[in-house]
């Protein structure tokens, strides 16, 4: 669900007096003063930078006055947050780095990934065994959205494996909605309305431009219910990756109208119109921020986990003043959506399983998006005779909320709520074999751990302290287990599969695990904290939504869509 650049640089003086760099800057994963393209440096760990508390114990024996608190630890010392903080820094923005540097990295052969990776496969994707019934399946692609708005690495996998160290993040690591707004209206006049109210239509925005469809199958209606679009059918968004299937493509299409009506509705309260999209932006990021945190990372982890990394602080993902983005998250614990997919969605009335539907498959939904080749794509008959593939959305496929969010307290008869499939090592065939050469996502996403040198499961949670690690038996649980058994790799685990085990197995498949919980939590909690524009950064953890919600002072996916009043358009359902 988820470049790397040149090296990054730590300005920070006492940390270059513990790395020991001569140059006037280090690299964040070792004490070299030039970027490091050989492998050989992960099997140097005296040339990694010093974990906190090993510095600490070397002051000690300097006696150097180490800023340090008494009454605590074997010594009754220990570094305070602050020292730990000038440690702890990536002061670079738009880098990757690692929360846990000084672990080895875990090398394994091609051959033993490969095999663990086809043991993967869901042998009963349709078995409603897999299902989790406590994750709608909408929140499969709320989380494909949320990975696009805070990662874009622009490496191709090939130069991945070339120099594994030169990965960049091309988006802001933030919960900011750069895919929505872009640059703004005057930085990204293409994805925003013309303003009628100003200069006769000659500046752009406050809205958003939003799509219509093309009426079919006799739904007829003024429906705007796809994504902007060129004459040539690709999506005009801030994030070309949120048209690459129908879910996440209608996920983007719902943010566009959140923002549209809540500027309607400060326009009809009087707001100038100059202050209106500005005005609109920070109550539409600060709603979605709240709801990410609490609607859907507690929902895949535990509930009040969030409040309490926000009262203890955080632990593991830490920084000095900018956000980077950690890859044993972005290429390990947030690959967990994978194993969430489905292989058949009940999409609407029309596109549904069971008599008189047609099941909405993922691959159907891969292939209804611009960037399939058309809207159509591959169904277009061949030879393709105009006007197909359409470049527009038909209006058959407009999504009908309630079968992905639980909009109603009770969906009626014959409507389904789609579930996700459970947290676990298990991904549903179709994402086996990729489109376009893609191959295997689960070989792809075992061989990136590889090449960017991410430790095993094992070591992470042993760094953790975590309390009941997985232990060989129960990774080697189930036939998946057993490929894993047969090459060690029980006992020292590729860390995106002990994130999936660690849920299978702790956490029911319903939830993650103690490692990936954590993780998680703590990398979105610290996302938005270290937003200076998030209403943690203005307001603190008191700030509460505004906005109509079934809760007062809360705000989920749900609320978003029921204010939206767009629940099942082809059904003539606008809000309930």
């Amino acid at each position: 669900m988820f470049g790397w650049g040149k090296t990054p640089r730590c300005r920070s003086s006492l940390q270059n007096a513990i790395c020991g760099n001569i140059s006037s800057y280090c690299t964040l994963r070792g004490n070299f003063h030039k970027p490091i393209l050989k492998r050989e440096f992960w099997n140097h760990r005296h040339l990694r930078r010093p974990s906190p508390f090993q510095h600490f114990k070397q002051e000690q024996a300097m006696g150097t006055d180490v800023n340090v608190q008494p009454g605590h630890g074997k010594a009754g010392r220990q570094p305070t947050r602050q020292f730990l903080d000038t440690l702890t820094g990536h002061d670079d923005p738009g880098m990757f780095g690692r929360m846990f540097p000084t672990l080895e990295p875990l090398a394994v052969d091609d051959g033993p990934l490969r095999e663990l990776a086809d043991a993967m496969k869901d042998p009963a994707p349709g078995d409603a065994a897999g299902n989790n019934a406590n994750i709608p399946a909408g929140f499969t692609y709320l989380g494909q959205f949320v990975d696009h708005d805070i990662t874009l690495d622009l490496t191709s996998f090939g130069d991945k494996e070339a120099d594994p160290m030169a990965v960049q993040n091309f988006r802001t690591p933030a919960l900011d909605l750069d895919c929505v707004y872009g640059l703004g209206p005057d930085g990204s006049r293409h994805l925003y309305a013309r303003n009628s109210a100003s200069d006769n239509g000659k500046t752009p925005g406050p809205k958003l431009l939003i799509g219509k469809t093309v009426n079919v199958d006799s739904i007829t209606g003024d429906h705007r219910n796809d994504l902007p679009r060129s004459p040539e059918g690709f999506a005009l968004i801030g994030d070309h990756r949120n048209d690459e299937n129908l879910l996440v493509a209608q996920t983007h299409l719902a943010m566009l109208k959140f923002h549209n009506k809540v500027c309607d509705q400060l326009a009809a309260s009087g707001k100038p119109p100059g202050e209106v999209f500005e005005e609109a932006r920070q109550i539409v990021t600060w709603h979605y921020q709240w709801m990410v945190l609490h609607d859907f990372v507690e929902r895949i982890t535990e509930k009040g986990l969030v409040a309490k990394i926000l009262e203890q602080g955080r632990r593991f993902y830490r920084f000095k003043k900018i956000p980077y983005m950690p890859v044993e998250f972005s290429a390990a614990v947030y690959r967990l959506g994978h194993s969430m997919v489905r292989q058949v969605y009940s999409h609407n009335r029309i596109f549904t399983p069971g008599p008189g539907g047609i099941p909405a498959t993922l691959d159907l939904l891969f292939r209804f998006t611009g960037l399939s080749g058309g809207i159509i794509g591959d169904l277009a008959p061949k030879p393709i005779q105009p006007p197909l593939p359409l470049p527009v959305l038909s209006s058959n496929w407009i999504i009908d909320w309630r079968r992905f969010y639980q909009v109603l307290p009770a969906n009626p008869p014959g409507v389904a709520l789609n579930p996700s499939r459970k947290i676990d090592p298990f991904v549903v065939p179709q994402l086996h074999t990729l489109p376009g050469d893609g191959g295997s996502l689960p070989f792809r996403n075992l061989k990136r751990g590889v090449l960017l040198g991410l430790p095993s499961g094992q070591d992470v949670a042993k760094a953790m302290r975590i309390k009941n690690p997985l232990t060989p038996e129960e990774i080697a649980k189930g036939s998946d287990g057993a490929v894993a058994k047969k090459h060690g790799l029980h006992q020292h685990t590729p860390l995106w599969y002990y994130i999936l085990k660690e849920a299978e197995q702790r956490g029911g498949g319903e939830r993650l695990g103690p490692v990936g919980a954590t993780l998680l939590a703590e990398v979105f909690v610290g996302l938005v904290h270290g937003d200076r524009q998030s209403y943690l950064w203005l307001k603190g953890k008191t700030w509460k939504p505004t906005l109509p919600s079934q809760v007062p002072g809360e705000f989920t996916m749900a609320d978003l869509l029921r204010f939206v009043g767009d629940i099942s358009p082809i059904d003539g359902i606008s809000t309930v």
